[in-house]
This record gives structure tokens, C-alpha cells and sequence, in this order.
């Protein structure tokens, strides 16, 4: 077994967090993990991406278009952005949630239209209120987690303890919080 899996989002919204706890989880279960880190512009609220590929045996942690098996996608236009890399039948766990650039804020550009549509109709695609889901927990910066506690189950991966490596790299005054949101995640 082989996959491979996008993650996508805008700085700030723990994207990093997300990729590195589920590596850890993956190697720790006896998975050949290769991650590749973009983080570019992501102070000023620009691109963030993470290319994660594992299996028996990975030799690089770069996706080719039409490649992913999994985009996890923090915003609606990072979705639609990095759509490409999505081999036919992936699945394309997003945030339905709209964080406008600098470029659309100033009215230089329009958000793009039919981005639900456009990923719903091409892939398999789960469109999660994860914003919404982390406010109501109390903290929107967990909305990275509930992303991947629904990456979690589409994986289905059952051997790991994802709860221990939530523990493991959250700070202890945020596990409590962390561990809610990773459940909702999963429940989806």
C-alpha cells in the first residue's frame, strides 16, 4: 500500500501541526513516511502546503499532478488550487470555509465560484464546517484538528493511537480541546 496526501491551506492555519502529527503516527506504525514542507509567503497569509506519501517503501515525498490519493484542504480556494494533484476518484476532505486573499480583500480579483461544485462532482469529496466545528469547541485554531481526526477515519487506519500523538505534540493546555476536535473529526 501506497498514498498519497495534500494538505493545503493558508499560513496560520496549522497545516504544519496537522502533517507532523499524523508522520509521526505513521512511522511510528511501521510506515516509510517521506513530507515535504511549502510554507512560502505563510507569515503574511499566503500558501501553505504539505506532500506526505507512505508505505512499505517511499523514495520521495513529492506528489505529481494527478497524483494524491487524499487533498485535506484548510480553505475553499486552496482546494480548488491544488485540485490538479488529485488522481481520478481521490478524495478531497475540505474546510468548507472562504479566507479571501490580499488580492480578493482590495477587490483586484473576485473568490472564485462553483468550487464546491467543481470538487464535488469531480472527486470524493467531504466538505466539513471545520471553522464553525472549532469556534463552537471555543477555539478556531482547532480547526486543523478536526480535519484530521476526518482524515483519521478516511484513512482507516485503526492501529494507531491518534489520541496519544495528539497528546504528544499539542501543548498540554490545548490537549483537552485538541482531543474534542479530533473526535468530531472522526465522527464525520
Amino acid at each position: 500500500m501506497k498514498k498519497s496526501i495534500l494538505f493545503a491551506g493558508v499560513g496560520g492555519q496549522g497545516i504544519l501541526l496537522a502533517s507532523t502529527i499524523l508522520g509521526a503516527a505513521l512511522m511510528e506504525a511501521g510506515y516509510d513516511v517521506k513530507m515535504s514542507e511549502v510554507i512560502g509567503m505563510a507569515q503574511r497569509g499566503g500558501s501553505v502546503t504539505t506532500q506526505l506519501r507512505f508505505g512499505d517503501k517511499i523514495d520521495s515525498p513529492l506528489i505529481s499532478l494527478g497524483e494524491a490519493d487524499v487533498l485535506v484542504s484548510f480553505e475553499l480556494m486552496e482546494a480548488l488550487r491544488w485540485s490538479d494533484y488529485l488522481r481520478p476518484g481521490a478524495k478531497a476532505i475540505v474546510n468548507d470555509y472562504k479566507l479571501p486573499s490580499a488580492p480578493i480583500l482590495t477587490g483586484d480579483i473576485k473568490y472564485p465560484e462553483g468550487i464546491r461544485e467543481h470538487l464535488c462532482n469531480n472527486f470524493d469529496c467531504l466538505l466539513i464546517d471545520a471553522s464553525n466545528m472549532a469556534i463552537e469547541l471555543g477555539n478556531i485554531r482547532v480547526q486543523n484538528i478536526v480535519l484530521l481526526g476526518a482524515l483519521a477515519k478516511a484513512l482507516d487506519l485503526k492501529e494507531i493511537d491518534w489520541h496519544s500523538y495528539v497528546e504528544k505534540y499539542v501543548k498540554k493546555e490545548f490537549q483537552e480541546i485538541n482531543l474534542k476536535a479530533f473526535d468530531l473529526g472522526y465522527g464525520l
